[in-house]
């Protein structure tokens, strides 16, 4: 302990310990001011925008408000996508080291046509970091507590209002502020392209299986036969037999017994679509059961048909189509607001739900069927029943 003191107080015998203090504080001081330097210019617009893949970015942010506006008060790159404290500084430039790599090793976004490829991957890395962080860098200039609601538009007070109540991260609501919004089917689709790529192999023995995307109902085992209903999306059937490429099938569902009789329910007294049936197959109907819904006085009952469908595009295991239509939801109705929960509206209620967001939204037909029956299917009155 002796020594190790005498190498404290005494550290050189060719220097004093004033000596060395002096030069350790200016060794800190120079290298306090190399970061800070250092931070201060590759913090910069100029710097941020001088690789020529940042420069689709760049363009776009110039159309944006948080470029130019009536108040002249400018976001920058770093104000959007590096925290203020020092730590978040640091771990931010060094996550930039991938950036570099792919840059200059890489070229993954080298062209505009690679850029547009991965943009959807770029811009989730980006909100899923904002998420994580809570939108702190947002929130370094747009704070709840300071907002005047009396000075924003009836709808943006209530939706402000409510996004503070619960502390909301801002990229919730507000994609594509400053950048064009990807192609947010890209992700989704591609869930689904891997779902079709193993239904065959998955639904090859099952006797119980559920339809993928809409299935035309046959009276036969003849794929050019007459047209004898439809299959809707995320139904379940069951297996009766197979002959080639076709499956002889059994639909369970509800009819309103006074209507039609052509469109089966998955629940009695929702419209919670599961088939259309005509024809032959209609007129295999078997009565199983009768009940009225005492909130509309209606009689339905429960009844089951038999029909031969194609084989492909059956899986299973329902869970893997609920997982591919949350996907759908999330990419599609987050991408201009928070989406509200399932439960936030009835089976029924979310028919004129999804149908009023129509208009901000580019899915087709099959592809919002199914995103319906998963709305509907996690409802507040079905209980979130997802094996049904």
């Amino acid at each position: 302990m002796k020594k190790l003191w005498q190498k404290i107080i005494k550290p050189s015998s060719k220097y004093s310990i004033l000596a060395l203090v002096v030069v350790g504080i200016g060794i800190s001081l120079a290298g306090t001011f190399v970061v800070h330097k250092g931070f201060e210019v590759t913090s910069t617009i100029e710097f941020c925008t001088s690789c020529h893949t940042m420069e689709q970015n760049y363009a776009e942010y110039k159309e944006t408000v948080h470029f130019k506006n009536a108040s002249g008060v400018q976001a920058q790159c770093v104000d959007c996508h590096q925290p203020k404290d020092f730590p978040g500084k640091v771990f931010r430039k060094l996550e930039a080291a991938k950036d570099l790599y792919h840059h200059f090793v890489t070229g993954k976004i080298d062209t505009p046509e690679q850029f547009e490829d991965h943009r959807l991957e770029m811009a989730q890395t980006v909100w899923d970091r904002m998420s994580r962080q809570n939108s702190k860098t947002c929130k370094s200039c747009h704070s709840y507590d300071d907002m005047d609601h009396s000075k924003q538009s009836a709808k943006a007070a209530f939706e402000m209002k409510k996004a503070a109540a619960e502390e909301m991260n801002c990229i919730e609501c507000h994609k594509g502020i400053a950048h064009e919004l990807p192609n947010m089917a890209g992700g989704f689709q591609k869930d689904f392209q891997a779902l079709q790529a193993t239904a065959n192999a998955q639904g090859a023995t099952a006797t119980t299986l559920y339809s993928l995307g809409e299935k035309i109902l046959f009276a036969t085992a003849d794929a050019n036969g007459k047209v004898q209903g439809k299959l809707l999306p995320a139904s379940e059937i069951e297996v009766l037999g197979r002959q080639d490429n076709m499956l002889n099938i059994k639909i369970t569902g509800w009819l309103e017994k006074s209507g039609k009789g052509r469109v089966m329910t998955e629940y009695m007294g929702k419209r919670v679509f599961k088939a259309t049936i005509r024809g032959d197959v209609k007129a295999t109907q078997q009565v199983l059961t009768e009940e009225t819904d005492h909130a509309t006085d209606i009689v339905w009952q429960q009844v089951s048909v038999e029909a031969w469908v194609t084989a492909e595009d059956m899986i299973d295991n329902i869970q893997p189509i609920w997982q591919y239509a949350e996907q759908m939801y999330g990419s599609t109705c987050n991408a201009c607001h928070a989406a509200p929960d399932p439960a936030h509206f009835s089976a029924n209620g979310w028919i004129s739900g999804l149908n009023a967001m129509s208009a901000y939204y580019r899915l087709s037909k099959t592809e919002e069927r199914t995103l319906l029956k998963y709305l509907q299917n996690h409802g507040k009155d079905t209980g979130g029943a997802g094996a049904h």
